[in-house]
């Protein structure tokens, strides 16, 4: 076996029983929010870069008694600690560390790109950083073993003989994906349970609130900027008058990648938001009333406790993505079977013709089937990622492009040049993203495979056109190695997606203004504490009048390239994200 599929396979086995040991161990009797074990393990993955340390981090940190049964795994927190090799062991000791929020649907393997290349970034201007990726509570309801043994064989079929085939895996069968009727206690996760995980973590590592201060940067990607600001705003004493445990006072600079440090969604999109002020409290009444009665259905399970949409958004779907990611990591040119192997029902099925089909007539018909094409692993993930076919802006990266065969213009779900309609445009982009998109053509016919980010503009380029005689995508354009990618996807511990996003974080964001919410949250003068550096994906999510004044625009980035991009870029320069991140720890004292 090659040597990096050995210290793959030695690296994956190790983390698995750490995590199932973690998932064993008896509820805690002591009071909710104690912690009483932390236990750490080193990662191995085939990153070329070396000069960096990963490993996940565990502790014991029950849920409320209140919150009702769950899975002991729950009692668990769980980050990604990245740090420099030359550098301190002991984290107390680094210059910095940078804690970072997930966005939606999103868990902390997605920071594995964006955290080597920032410790790298730092360490060349004399600096010590760490970066500790935080995973979400919710995602405890993860199973990664189909996948981890997977890597372990070197092939993607174990991994879908395990989630869809009923076949075991070291005498485990898949107890399949999580109904919603049996997350009960989800219902009550929401922005204060995620503040104080945080806050939890901070805690223990560092017991001196001076050293927090001096030490973290708080910050996150996309939903990740928001719960930020509200940790920030957070009184976890439930004193306000004492400020020594208000959020902001734990941190000492606060980060946003393609987001912004607020505690208003509406903020993302640049427009005001409306915090009842000069109404006379009517919309705080309305929020209060809104809080209640979204409580209640969650209670009931009127309202899912796990937020999902039929297709593409699911706890299956977001599952297949690991898979596609572990096959595009371990052989990344080989005609795919993942097509013909993923399960054949109605969930998986209208996934696939979404995100394959190139017009409305395509995708109500089903024909031709994405399983009909002949596709490489590369092509299928980049298919399902790339920003010239994913159709929403929240899951696109700029990873290359299709090569081997003719594409056509992709006008499904949304036509091609309804970005530069008038009034719609900015909202089209918001949802689809800014790029033309683009699908093969030829069924049963060529192997499509995929150009990596640098290889376009290259000799290999076939630089396909769009029907107004452009090219699809440039070297300017493309910003993320899909390896790097892959290799985020199949070989970290704590998995790149969320499976079961907890509903209530979001409805609590929305109904921020209501006193349950806000009474908690009153330090309004949390957001202007402490420094900010935002950076700005160019083709992002985030409209450009959202952003501070003195953002950073990453050129050419998509919404995820800010946590994905590759180290170094098609104009020869290091990436955006890592060198602002870097430069802004660097210049603080």
């Amino acid at each position: 076996m090659p040597r990096r599929s050995v210290r793959r396979a030695i690296a994956h086995v190790v983390t698995a029983c750490l995590l199932v040991a973690g998932a064993f161990v008896a509820a805690s009797v002591r009071p909710a929010g104690a912690v009483t074990e932390r236990a750490e393990q080193v990662v191995a993955t085939g990153s070329p870069i070396t000069s960096v340390i990963e490993s996940v981090v565990s502790i014991k940190s029950p849920l409320p008694w209140s919150d009702g049964p769950h899975p002991p795994a729950c009692d668990w927190l769980s980050y990604l600690r990245f740090r420099d090799a030359n550098g301190p062991a002991d984290y107390s000791n680094a210059d910095k560390i940078f804690l970072a929020q997930p966005g939606i649907y999103e868990g902390a393997g997605a920071f594995d790109s964006v955290a080597r290349n920032t410790i790298v970034a730092s360490a060349k201007l004399g600096k010590h950083v760490e970066f500790w990726a935080l995973d979400r509570r919710s995602n405890c309801l993860e199973d990664h073993l189909g996948v981890q043994a997977g890597l372990a064989a070197g092939g993607s079929t174990t991994a879908i003989d395990y989630y869809y085939n009923h076949k075991p895996v070291n005498g485990k069968t898949f107890p399949g994906f999580i109904a919603d009727s049996q997350l009960g206690w989800l219902g009550n996760v929401g922005i204060e349970q995620t503040v104080r995980d945080e806050y939890a973590v901070m805690t223990t590592a560092l017991p001196n609130q001076a050293q927090r201060r001096q030490k973290f940067l708080c910050g996150g990607h996309s939903l990740g900027g928001i719960v930020t600001g509200f940790f920030a705003e957070w009184d976890f004493d439930g004193n306000a008058q004492t400020t020594s445990d208000a959020g902001y006072n734990q941190c000492g600079g606060y980060f946003a990648l393609d987001t912004v440090i607020s505690t208003s969604l509406s903020s993302l999109s640049g427009m005001p938001a409306n915090d009842g002020s000069g109404t006379g409290g009517i919309v705080a009444i309305a929020s209060a009333l809104g809080y209640s009665l979204t409580q209640a259905g969650l209670f009931t399970g009127v309202v899912p406790r796990s937020l999902q949409l039929p297709v593409v958004i699911n706890p299956e779907t977001m599952n297949l993505l690991a898979i596609v990611g572990l096959a595009a990591d371990l052989n990344p040119d080989a005609p795919t079977d993942l097509t013909v192997k993923a399960p054949s029902d109605f969930n998986v099925n209208t996934t696939l013709q979404l995100l394959f089909s190139k017009d409305f007539l395509t995708f109500v018909s089903g024909t031709p089937s994405v399983r009909s094409f002949n596709l490489t692993n590369a092509a299928v993930m980049g298919g399902l990622l790339d920003d010239n076919s994913e159709p929403l802006s929240f899951l696109q990266s700029s990873v290359g492009f299709f090569k081997g065969g003719p594409v056509v213009d992709k006008d499904f779900p949304a036509p091609g040049g309804l970005s530069s309609v008038p009034l719609l445009g900015p909202l089209a982009n918001m949802i689809f993203g800014h790029d033309t998109k683009a699908i093969p053509s030829q069924p049963s016919g060529p192997l499509y495979g995929w150009l990596n980010y640098n290889e376009v503009g290259g000799p290999n380029d076939p630089k396909a056109m769009d029907r107004n005689g452009n090219p699809f995508t440039v070297a300017t354009k493309e910003i993320t190695d899909i390896h790097e990618l892959a290799r985020s996807f199949a070989e970290q511990p704590l998995n790149f997606t969320e499976d079961y996003f907890p509903t209530k974080l979001v409805t609590d964001i929305f109904e921020g203004t209501a006193p349950q919410i806000s009474a908690k949250a009153p330090h309004l003068q949390a957001l202007a504490a402490n420094p900010t550096v935002t950076i700005r994906a160019e083709d992002g999510l985030i409209a450009a009048t959202a952003a501070p004044t003195n953002a950073v625009v990453a050129p050419g980035y998509n919404h995820l390239d800010v946590v994905t991009a590759a180290p170094i870029q098609n104009n020869g320069k290091p990436e955006t994200s890592s060198t602002t991140l870097a430069n802004f720890a660097s210049g603080l004292p």
